[in-house]
């Protein structure tokens, strides 16, 4: 039978991360894949800017934006009568190059390390694939299912079947189900997904046009939208998606697309239909993300409505999260509550953002209700102007939050975690709307530019780094990572505005940019065993 560290279950962007994180630390892994090739249909087009700083880490950023909308192009979202009638309003959102501009113009923390990107699934998944198939500690494959499962205190056996259909059996130490929303790993451990369950009938219509002067009326936005659902720009040229609802009384299989396409835009036109399905999302969340050696990650542990374009970008977060600390369990640097650390971390945040994309799908609902009180949006009339104006104030006042929540794209924070070693005074900001920079420990460590006009991220090490700044490094916690075994490199800042933006003292960061202590100095041999000790899960909170 054959052996390996890792199994990880699905070839999506979640798994696919985490075999790359897993193989950046020294780890092999088999990925297997029930689908022959990567998706043909475009879950998300929104790859957020906290995401992106984890892939730069992976080094595929420059892969990934090769294939995204050009960075000139803007994020703006437009809500329209229909493509043939009225812009009614339209929130203005930076394109790459100008978020580029931003992050060197306010170089105080306030700012991510890379900007957000516009991109399909369709795109993203290629690369990545190219990126895992080329990390050499990972064995991936496609068009082979994950069947059946069973686990001791030792190992995980999985039953695998392949295209054929003949069945191979794999021993593996841990195993993870990145295997999206209807998870057979989550199934054969028995965990149960909490929340609600089909919230809305959704119908995406993936389709190739040239008709721009239509499709981008008003000039490029990445949403135009209106109560007859949302149209994607995805690459700004050709390629476009529509999601809408469908009548009830209607079959998925019955639903009349072009009429869809047509309603939405105001005429006829003329397209290609890529992809046409029906789909229902949920806000829902796994009970516990983990049994035992057997762990959840990505769609199996979380799903929701894609307002805010939470579910992928949650995901990748898990990928990152679970990836050092099963590394580090498997080099032998964690001890035992390092892997139980994984669900007291990202369930939380899974939970806020569902939450979070609740919300978002209230907002949209409470625009659809302006739309209503309206009544006539088409009127050519003076009259009609007004009304078409008192909506768009309306719409402006609701607001577009989930573009904007970027508290919550980079804010989330672990200051319960066992592995952390919590400041009691800290106040760690919990605004979703606004990202407000600490170094409380648990959070995410802010990010600057230094000198050389790189983000402060790439002179961070692969596993631990003690960052100082304006201060001597600890000796005492140089010597307790030597007797742990864990790699920690030292980095010295002296410069006075990056002193200034972090104070004066020290950082331990961790693999995933959390910071994991914080500290004026620890000249104690003692106090440097408990911090490194804690944040490696060998001991409970202090």
């Amino acid at each position: 039978m054959k052996q390996v560290p890792v199994l990880i279950a699905g070839g999506g962007p979640v798994g696919m991360t985490l075999g790359c994180e897993l193989s950046r630390r020294g780890i092999a892994c088999l990925l297997v894949e029930r689908n022959p090739t990567t998706t043909r249909h475009p879950k998300m087009d929104i790859t957020n800017a906290r995401s992106m700083e984890l892939f730069r880490r992976l080094g595929v950023v420059d892969a990934l934006r090769a294939v995204a909308v050009p960075e000139t192009s803007n994020f703006d979202v437009s809500w329209i009568t229909h493509l043939t009638g009225h812009e009614l309003h339209r929130f203005r959102y930076p394109s790459v190059s100008d978020w580029r501009r931003l992050i060197r113009a306010r170089n105080d923390g306030s700012m991510p390390a890379e900007p957000p990107m516009r991109v399909s699934q369709v795109e993203i998944e290629p690369v990545l694939q190219r990126a895992v198939q080329a990390a050499p500690m990972v064995d991936a494959r496609w068009g082979v299912e994950l069947q059946d499962l069973s686990q001791n205190q030792n190992e995980v056996i999985a039953t695998l079947r392949m295209a054929d259909g003949t069945t191979e059996k794999v021993g593996c130490r841990y195993l993870v189900g990145c295997d999206g929303g209807t998870s057979r790993v989550r199934d054969c451990v028995g965990i149960r997904l909490e929340g609600q369950w089909r919230v809305q009938q959704r119908f995406l219509t993936h389709f190739r046009s040239s008709d721009v002067d239509l499709l981008q009326r008003w000039g490029i936005a990445w949403h135009y939208q209106s109560p007859a659902g949302t149209l994607i720009a995805q690459n700004d040229k050709d390629i476009w998606t529509l999601q809408t609802r469908w009548p009830q009384e209607v079959a998925p299989e019955d639903v009349d697309i072009p009429a869809l396409l047509r309603g939405f835009a105001g005429r006829d036109f003329a397209h290609e239909i890529l992809v046409a399905n029906a789909w229902t999302p949920h806000f829902v969340v796994a009970e516990r993300y983990g049994e035992r050696r057997v762990l959840l990650a990505g769609d199996a542990a979380h799903q929701y409505v894609p307002t805010g374009g939470y579910g992928m970008n949650t995901g990748i977060g898990d990928a990152c999260d679970l990836g050092w600390k099963l590394a580090a369990m498997l080099h032998g640097y964690g001890g035992p509550r390092l892997l139980a650390s994984y669900e007291l971390e990202r369930r939380p945040v899974g939970r806020r953002n569902c939450d979070a994309a609740r919300r978002h799908s209230e907002a949209r609902a409470e625009i659809a209700a302006v739309y209503r009180a309206a009544g006539d949006l088409t009127a050519p009339s003076p009259a009609g102007d007004a009304v078409r104006a008192a909506t768009g104030r309306r719409i402006a006042a609701i607001g577009n939050a989930e573009n904007q929540s970027f508290g919550i794209e980079l804010g989330y924070a672990y200051p319960e975690s066992e592995v952390i070693c919590s400041d009691p005074g800290a106040d760690i900001p919990d605004d979703p709307l606004h990202y407000i920079p600490t170094t409380a420990p648990g959070a995410r460590m802010p990010s600057v530019l230094t000198d050389d006009g790189v983000p402060i991220f790439d002179r961070l090490g692969v596993w631990f780094t003690l960052a100082c700044f304006g201060a001597p490094a600890s000796e005492a916690l140089v010597a307790a990572a030597a007797r742990r075994g864990i790699p920690l490199e030292v980095l010295r800042i002296d410069d006075p505005h990056i002193v200034r933006v972090y104070g004066r003292g020290l950082l331990l960061v961790r693999p995933d940019h959390h910071i994991a202590w914080r500290g004026a100095a620890c000249e104690d041999l003692r106090e440097g065993d408990v911090i490194v000790s804690r944040v490696l899960g060998w001991n409970g909170p202090a």
